[in-house]
């Protein structure tokens, strides 16, 4: 059981990378996809509430109105960049009229924060609520009309996000993942609880070698090239990551893997506990043929309210929500928002 498990452990964090801290030109458009001649974009950075500086792309509308507009907080996938997927959303999302957001979590990217390459539940969950802060005190952003948008791994942070903060008035997740959930119990819940004191020994094993050495040991990534042995679902990350079509040198889905004791507070500090005290609307996004897709199908049951949705692209693999611009419903997330936000009383 131990071998299969830590089979899994090597699978998972070929999904959840990070990326080394860099500094990107901010004339040099260096993101994965093409720029809009219909937004304004300029690099922004805040701290969040520990005291970490995060970094964004803020986008805003070259036709916006003189009023103040509704805005929109996006990250991930988790251990993407803001030049990647959130860059894209983002920039989708204001050429549709709303100032919006695409920021670097905490000890990722551009954003600050040491050692690198590290994730936390709640520190992760805090970041976008330091983006609704960020957002709240602009001069062209209505403070009460502000949603965010999370996607994969920070679909479920975005989700635990909207439920302590209610300044977040919609959230949007797409292709979400529960990534305490998946570390703790492994995919589909399939890990015992033998399997996973094993694994938690081995983990607190590599702290006591990482305190010794002072260097914090990686977690492996995706591979460079694919033996064809691969579960469908690593194929479409190589297909993404590791190719012209989403590649970034600061993505550890691209590059690396992120901090292997990482994986403690995961399995330790489950988020989405109080999910079904959220209020304000909700929608959730996946595809049909989404390894991934169950995640979002049990969160959705804990919601409560005629304002919650959950919404099945049909045809669409975990991946095809990134960029496949066939396959994301802007059309649906545009309505979703202008809605909750533009119509709010």
């Amino acid at each position: 059981m131990i071998k299969n498990f830590l089979v899994f452990l090597v699978t998972l964090v070929l999904i959840i990378g990070g990326a080394n801290m860099s500094t990107a030109k901010s004339n040099d458009w260096d993101k994965t996809f093409p720029k809009s001649d219909k937004v304004n974009v300029k690099k922004v950075s805040f701290k969040n509430r520990y005291g970490i500086t995060l970094v964004g792309d803020l986008y805003i509308p070259k036709n916006k109105p003189t009023e103040k507009m509704a805005a929109i907080a996006v990250s991930g996938p988790f251990g993407a960049v803001k030049e990647q997927v959130s860059g894209r959303y983002a920039q989708t999302m204001a050429e549709r009229g709303f100032v919006t957001l695409a920021f670097d979590p905490s000890y990722t990217g551009e954003s600050g924060g040491e050692p690198r390459d590290v994730a936390s539940p709640d520190i992760n969950t805090e970041d976008f609520s330091a983006a609704v802060d960020f957002l709240t005190n602009r001069k062209d952003v209505n403070p009460d009309e502000i949603g965010i948008i999370g996607i994969c791994g920070f679909g479920g942070f975005g989700l635990n996000a909207a439920a302590i903060d209610t300044r977040i008035k919609a959230t949007v997740t797409v292709t979400m993942y529960d990534m305490t959930r998946v570390t703790a119990n492994g995919y589909f819940d399939s890990i015992d609880e033998k399997a996973r004191y094993e694994l938690k020994e081995k983990l607190n094993k590599q702290r006591t070698e990482d305190f010794r050495n002072g260097t914090y040991a990686k977690a492996p990534g995706l591979p460079d090239k694919l033996n064809g042995n691969e579960p469908q679902f690593v194929k479409d990350y190589v297909g993404y990551y590791k190719t012209e079509r989403g590649f970034h040198k600061r993505s550890i889905g691209s590059n690396g893997g992120w901090n292997v004791t990482s994986s403690l507070s995961l399995i330790n500090m489950p988020i989405l506990s109080h999910s079904s005290e959220i209020h304000n609307a909700v929608l959730m996004i996946h595809g049909e043929k989404a390894h991934s897709r169950y995640f979002s199908e049990d969160a959705f049951k804990k919601l409560k309210g005629d304002n919650k949705e959950l919404y099945i692209v049909e045809g669409a693999n975990h991946v095809d929500l990134y960029d496949n611009l066939e396959k994301i419903p802007f059309d649906k997330i545009e309505n979703f928002f202008n809605k909750y936000l533009k119509e709010v009383e």
